[in-house]
């Protein structure tokens, strides 16, 4: 048994190498569980190789069938559509346009359009990218202080992971067997707190040093006017659906499928100020929303072969025991998991760090809980399984878009440094530290506060 864990060992320090060498993910997840469990299969003969290949005609179709994971092409039909729509630049207008005139408001606004545009989005990645576009020549004109402006860009990409429509809590909650819909609920107070903080941070700025955001005048009337009435029928497209997910007034998949038709519709409507969505814009929306589901769809599919290794290996179980047998402290293990998830999301995106790694931590955290059917009153965490699954998903989530920003290799400055050339890397690192020390903040109130995630004590 001992030599199968060191296979699978062995198998997890392979992937990790290849995705640091920018291998496709589903390609390195394949690879892996695939020469993961033909060795297995030379080192233990009953764990036979042929029968794992033949689950393979089953295993992707089961994989792209499930009903649960319906709800992402219509999710990533609807940011597609919504950004060939110039919708991501409507909302940092019209935003603009109300909260401007404070002094940082123009950054205040492209920190909210980005956790509004994030939510619909679904990549942090994107996020950063599409506002970094439509924000940065304006806090340029503007004159505010590139090392505010990038830091704040680079940050307010990471907003949209916990506000709903999440994909990567849809498949979060796919992975644990748990509720979409608590996921979304218990997003919601997260996902807003961050974008207090993040404002908060933006107005201390600013306030101690008024020449990093100077004041600016307010829109001409007609301009104002103009960009207000475009803001309102956006905020009621994402607000509706983020609300009315985050409330329960509706399920997810035809929340989805209803957001994508509005946003489709809206886009043709605004045709009549010339400009929105065309047939061409249309066409690329439907082209960009297939290639990203096929990605998606193609991660999950390799990791559902690379878990089969792992599950073989004994990994998942190896851990869970030690978890059990172990006298470490629970909260201990816990908070070495979220470390460790931080320090690698400087390396990934936040799916494949999901995919990858709350395979090996969920059934050590069920197994130090107490097991699967504790109560709460009995259990480590004080939490049932199903209180557990909501808290961990939304403090892995948190821990690992952080990685995102964390120095020295977050990507959202990447990809923030990469449209402001003219400023330098290290200037966008330091403007992005106070918002990694409020994000470091809003871990601690939710690991010290699960009633913040949960909903009641």
């Amino acid at each position: 048994m001992i030599e199968l864990q060191v296979i699978g060992l062995t198998g997890l320090v392979c992937l990790l190498l290849l995705l640091a060498a920018r291998m496709p993910v589903w390609l390195a997840l394949v690879m892996v569980g695939v020469g993961g469990t033909y060795a297995l299969g030379l080192t233990a003969p009953y764990l036979r190789f042929e029968p794992y290949l033949a689950q393979f005609k089953t295993l992707l179709w089961g994989t792209v069938a499930s009903y649960e994971l319906s709800v992402l092409p219509l999710f990533v039909l609807m940011g597609c559509l919504a950004a060939r729509a110039h919708l991501s630049r409507d909302l940092f207008r019209g935003l603009m346009a109300v909260i401007g005139p404070i002094r940082g408001g123009v950054i205040m606004a492209a920190v909210a359009a980005c956790a509004g545009f994030g939510a619909v989005c679904g990549s942090s990645l994107a996020t950063a990218s599409t506002m970094g576009r439509v924000a940065l020549p304006e806090l340029h004109r503007l004159n505010h202080a590139p090392r505010l402006a990038t830091g704040a860009l680079a940050a307010g990409g990471t907003l949209g992971i916990l506000i709903p429509p999440s994909v990567v809590l849809v498949i979060y909650a796919v992975i644990v067997q748990g509720s979409i819909m608590a996921m979304f609920q218990a997003a919601i107070v997260p996902g807003l707190l961050a974008v207090l903080l993040f404002v908060g941070v933006i107005a201390v700025t600013v306030r101690l040093d008024p020449a990093a955001a100077p004041e600016t005048e307010r829109m001409p009337p007609a301009e104002r006017r103009r960009a207000i009435l475009r803001l309102l029928p956006v905020l009621a497209l994402f607000g509706g659906i983020i609300l009315g997910l985050g409330l329960g007034l509706f399920t997810p998949t035809p929340a989805a499928a209803v957001g994508a038709f509005a946003v489709f519709a809206y886009g043709w409507l605004l045709r009549v100020w010339g400009d929105g969505l065309t047939w061409a814009g249309t066409r690329l929306a439907m082209l960009d929303a297939a290639v990203t589901t096929g990605m998606i769809y193609a991660i999950l599919f390799g990791a559902e072969v690379f878990k089969g290794f792992i599950a073989r290996a004994g990994l998942p179980q190896a851990l869970a025991d030690w978890a059990s047998a172990s006298a470490l402290d629970p909260v201990l293990v816990l908070a070495a998991m979220l470390v460790l998830l931080l320090v690698l999301g400087c390396f990934m995106d936040s799916l494949s760090m999901i995919l990858v790694f709350v395979p090996f931590f969920w059934p050590a955290l069920v197994a130090l809980n107490g097991g699967a059917y504790v109560s709460a009153e009995m259990a480590a965490f004080g939490l049932t399984t199903e209180q557990l699954k909501i808290w961990f998903g939304i403090l892995a989530l948190v821990v690992v878009e952080l990685g995102l920003i964390t120095p020295p290799l977050g990507l959202n400055v990447f990809i923030i440094s990469g449209l402001s050339r003219d400023v330098p890397m290290r200037e966008t690192f330091l403007g992005v530290l106070p918002f990694v020390g409020v994000e470091l903040l809003r871990v601690a109130l939710i690991f010290t506060f699960p009633v913040l995630t949960l909903g009641r004590g």
